[in-house]
């Protein structure tokens, strides 16, 4: 391996550098009976149920933030695409573009990082792959992912359709991981001791599928916030959704932040957080398996599927007014998961 500090484009040659990178570095820390195999696809046997797939890419600026990185958010945000569908996560693979000039030491950190996230979301690294592209055409590292998990049996999440009187439940304030990338972002530092949200969400869904197992939506709010997201159910369902801003918590340092940036925190990504759409008589069961979980401790019911207009989402105000709640126009937050 050369004796480089940095990434250099013989790490993405094919030759004696790569391997000596794959395996002092990825190998290493990611350590899975596959992945020791060497071979070029990873050999896997299911437990019963559906299989579930997902692919993701992950870019973000600053690599590291408060309360993570790119690696644990490369774990976190897979398995928790998996979570949205009911599945339990099983396994990722992860392909990593490396710019020329990362620094060793900053890939190796954000690798053991990714390899303890697996850890502890229960999931292993099966196959990967590594490819280096010249200096100034990348951002140091992007990690693409794919997921694939389980539906267990009895399990469906997004077969009933949405329809009026359905409850929407929040497991959280919102905001937080968007906040806290910008609090170490060049040009937009401030003071604030908040960290991301970001967390594998597939133990809480099991809890909320324990108590309910056909359930009409879940959603992670990531790009766009919890506006996007429920804007996609809304239009998806062609229903309304009608919000009651009281309900919805935003921490202090969110709500100073976005104020300080004219940000709305609707608009912020989450990578901790997930709305649920349930029948109205599962709604109270649901509030209390989430809030007897360390992830949904927080949860709230924050609104309801209304008939129409369809494919609107409308809030009622903290000062008894309404407004609509629009998709985001343009880019508010670069970069962001």
């Amino acid at each position: 391996m050369s004796a480089g500090p940095c990434i250099e484009m013989s790490h993405g040659g094919g030759g004696r550098i790569m391997h000596g990178l794959i395996q002092s570095v990825f190998i290493r820390h990611f350590d899975s009976a596959p992945l020791r195999r060497g071979l070029d696809a990873a050999l896997l046997s299911l437990p019963p149920g559906r299989p579930a797939l997902t692919t993701d890419a992950h870019v973000i600026s600053p690599l590291e933030f408060p309360g993570g990185d790119i690696g644990s958010l490369a774990v976190h945000g897979t398995v928790n695409d998996l979570a949205m569908v009911g599945a339990r996560p099983l396994c990722l693979t992860a392909a990593f573009i490396l710019e020329e000039g990362l620094p060793l030491a900053t890939l190796e950190a954000i690798v053991a990082s990714m390899a303890a996230a697996a850890t502890a979301a229960g999931v292993e690294v099966v196959a990967g792959d590594t490819k280096v592209v010249e200096r100034g055409h990348g951002d140091g590292i992007y990690i693409a992912t794919t997921g694939l998990g389980v539906v267990p049996p009895g399990v469906d999440v997004g077969g009933i359709p949405l329809r009026a009187g359905q409850q929407v439940l929040l497991s959280g304030p919102i905001g937080d991981h968007g906040v806290a990338v910008l609090s170490r972002r060049e040009g937009l530092d401030f003071e604030t001791d908040l960290e991301s949200d970001s967390a594998p969400l597939h133990d809480l869904v099991a809890a909320m599928t324990a108590v309910a197992p056909w359930l009409p939506a879940l959603r992670d709010p990531t790009r766009g916030g919890l506006a996007a997201t429920l804007n996609e159910l809304a239009w998806a369902g062609q229903v309304g959704i009608r919000l009651d801003e009281r309900a919805i918590a935003v921490r202090p340092d969110v709500a100073a932040a976005c104020e300080l940036l004219g940000l709305d925190p609707l608009h912020v990504a989450n990578e901790g957080r997930l709305i649920c759409v349930c029948e109205a008589a599962d709604a109270d069961p649901l509030l209390a398996a989430m809030r007897a979980h360390p992830l949904g401790r927080d949860a709230a019911r924050i609104g309801e599927i209304i008939a129409g207009p369809p494919g609107q989402v409308d809030m009622q105000t903290r000062l008894g007014g309404s407004r609509v709640v629009d998709w985001l126009a343009g880019e508010q937050l670069p970069r962001i998961c």
